[in-house]
């Protein structure tokens, strides 16, 4: 991605969900965009961000293509992309785990392509209020497109920009991810929560749900199945609250 506003460069976002909504507002005032996705009735959004519908094909052309559909259906994408991968694209994802896509990419994307992995660390909800300060990981795979993308996403949007590897980020997002969907979705399923006689800390535990609790189910799934090192996180926090429980429940008699 180049370092600045390139008119002639248009960006194609395969998947114009909530997130890839979001890539747009942001991004559009730098480049043309146009975006692919087969749900129906986008139209009107598409039209409000400035953004032309297309097919997959020619979304897949672009000079920068932007993959932002959920983890699990990351493959068949990536093999329906391929073939229309021109020379020196520079191909990146925006999922929530990196490991995983970064093989996928790396296997199924043709060698005359740059690969950046990257995770946004924030979602609509947290950037309702725009998005400089908020951080972003960058995982550069192949050939020199994660460092002109890391200076775009600085220089540009203004984002703290972490530059990792896809075994370190998952790492690190197993708890950071892992626990704050995990809590969110226990205190989700023991609503109604009080909302009257709280504390500061309880209501910040809120906002932190509120956050993440329009998250589509893909989302969940991937944080807590598709990386790695998540099921470990997990394990050790049920074996700690398990353990306090009957720490406490000794106490009591």
């Amino acid at each position: 991605m180049p370092d600045g506003s390139t008119p002639d460069t248009t960006i194609g976002i395969i998947g114009f969900g909530a997130f890839g909504q979001l890539i747009a507002h942001h991004i559009r005032p730098h480049f043309r965009l146009c975006a692919y996705d087969a749900a129906p009735d986008l139209e009107p959004i598409a039209e409000g961000l400035g953004v032309a519908l297309t097919n997959l094909a020619a979304a897949a052309r672009c000079r920068v293509v932007v993959l932002a559909t959920p983890v699990s259906h990351l493959q068949e994408i990536i093999d329906a992309v391929a073939p229309h991968i021109r020379p020196g694209a520079l191909v990146l994802d925006v999922g929530s785990v990196k490991l995983g896509p970064a093989g996928i990419m790396t296997r199924g994307l043709p060698e005359h392509a740059d690969i950046v992995a990257t995770h946004p660390l924030f979602g609509p909800q947290s950037a309702r209020d725009g998005i400089a300060g908020l951080k972003i990981a960058v995982c550069p795979i192949r050939g020199r497109g994660g460092l002109r993308l890391a200076a775009f996403l600085r220089r540009r949007l203004r984002l703290n920009v972490i530059m990792t590897t896809p075994e370190d980020h998952d790492r690190e997002a197993a708890t950071v991810q892992g626990l704050t969907h995990l809590i969110a979705k226990v205190l989700v399923q023991m609503e109604p929560l009080p909302r009257r006689m709280t504390t500061k800390s309880f209501d910040r535990l809120l906002e932190a749900v509120d956050m993440v609790r329009h998250d589509a189910p893909e989302v969940f799934q991937a944080i807590e199945r598709a990386n790695p090192y998540a099921s470990g996180v997990r394990k050790r926090f049920f074996e700690l609250a398990a353990a306090l429980d009957a720490e406490l429940a000794e106490r009591a008699r």
